[in-house]
């Protein structure tokens, strides 16, 4: 027989089985931090975002510059 709160159990085991980084990361445009010179208040590529008008893109930079977290944010602020 299944419990309807088994599901939700099972999701916040998981989250807390997360690495740390993962449970860290900034899941919104405000938490993120550093890369003010294309996401500050105003700039292009932040009210395309928040405009949900973002055309395809390719971000590069070295590792750790925040590129996977970028693209997370983007992919859950564009409801992607």
């Amino acid at each position: 027989m299944h419990d309807l709160f088994a599901v939700t159990e099972n999701l916040e085991r998981v989250s807390a089985a997360a690495p740390l980084a993962t449970r860290m990361r900034p899941r919104t445009l405000e938490e993120f931090v550093g890369q003010e010179h294309i996401l500050a208040p105003g700039k292009l590529l932040r009210r395309a975002i928040e405009a949900d008008r973002l055309p395809s893109l390719i971000v590069s930079g070295p590792p750790g510059s925040g590129k996977t977290t970028l693209a997370h944010v983007i992919a859950e602020t564009t409801h992607s």
